[in-house]
């Protein structure tokens, strides 16, 4: 069982932002794109996400401190079912798929709820109420960054054990619910529904702006100053971009249709932010800027 602060290498008093910083470094790493024959590298992928996600979570945080759940989200004795994450619930309790800790869900709905008594008490019969139907499931998806914006099917296992492959709608965020009617718990008035939380992965390079993805793109001098065609990673696959000539750091360009798809149907932008990045240690560059005098005053429209 992992423990979320090793995991992530940071002290149990670390605030959000060294948190953030700590799975980023490790993000960038031990991601599966770059690790694709590294098995354990994708393992810890998966532990330091799952750690990342719980740690950020004020309240799953605090619960994890004081004990009352693992390093995996999973309830601890006397609080949960003493099982693990993937173990047979009660009825209506939350199932999770990808790199999050179970938690509790309906369970009260599933153990308490469904109708009521078809009679009175005092024998003054009532007309019959329609038979309940079963239990509603929870479960709890973890997607991709890029198979979120591209809507790459996602394939679940449901509670009875059937598989089924998962359309992703347009305008898919953090939290957004799928109801699958009919995939829950059977019962005497028919099954209840399956309800599907989406909860997206960070990435170690992409950040969304609403539908846009904006990437900070780094690039050489010689790039900047002559214009270059370079290869750019995107959600769909590597794409070539043209660099201008003399562009600087900071410079935003637009690759179209290359974000999230938004609800409306119309998909967003990969939105790419040139950064120089100047070699360490190169002599010729360091005698060449030595002995240049540029014209231009960079800070002029600051006024100094």
């Amino acid at each position: 069982m992992i423990d979320p602060y090793q995991a992530l290498g940071v002290a149990k008093g670390a605030s959000d932002k060294e948190i953030k910083s700590a799975y980023r470094k490790l993000a960038k790493e031990l991601h599966p794109d770059k690790n694709k024959d590294n098995p354990k590298a994708t393992e810890r992928f998966s532990d330091v996400t799952r750690a990342y996600d719980l740690l950020l979570d004020k309240e799953k945080r605090a619960q994890f401190d004081r004990g009352e759940i693992d390093g995996e989200g999973n309830p601890t004795a006397p609080f949960g079912f003493g099982g693990g994450g993937y173990q047979r619930r009660p009825a209506g309790q939350q199932h999770d798929f990808g790199n999050a800790g179970a938690d509790f869900g309906d369970i009260f709905e599933g153990l308490f709820g469904g109708g009521g008594v078809a009679g009175s008490p005092f024998g003054s019969r009532q007309r019959s109420a329609p038979p309940p139907k079963g239990a509603n499931v929870a479960y709890r998806l973890k997607v991709e960054f890029t198979a979120a914006a591209s809507l790459q099917k996602q394939r679940i296992t449901l509670e009875d054990g059937k598989t089924i492959d998962l359309s992703l709608p347009k305008g898919v965020e953090e939290g957004t619910q799928m109801r699958l009617s009919g995939k829950g718990r059977p019962g005497p008035g028919g099954s209840g529904d399956a309800i599907v939380t989406i909860h997206i992965n960070p990435h170690p390079f992409y950040e969304r702006d609403g539908d846009n993805i904006r990437l900070d793109l780094p690039i050489s001098l010689k790039e900047a100053v002559e214009g270059a065609k370079i290869k750019v990673p995107t959600v769909d696959g590597p794409v070539m971009l043209s660099i201008p000539a003399g562009s600087s750091s900071g410079k935003t360009l637009r690759l179209k249709d290359k974000g999230f798809h938004g609800k409306s149907g119309v998909r967003g932008n990969q939105l790419v932010t040139l950064m120089i990045v100047l070699p360490e240690k190169d002599e010729k560059l360091a005698e060449f800027v030595k002995n240049w005098n540029p014209k231009d005053n960079p800070r002029a429209s600051m006024g100094v």
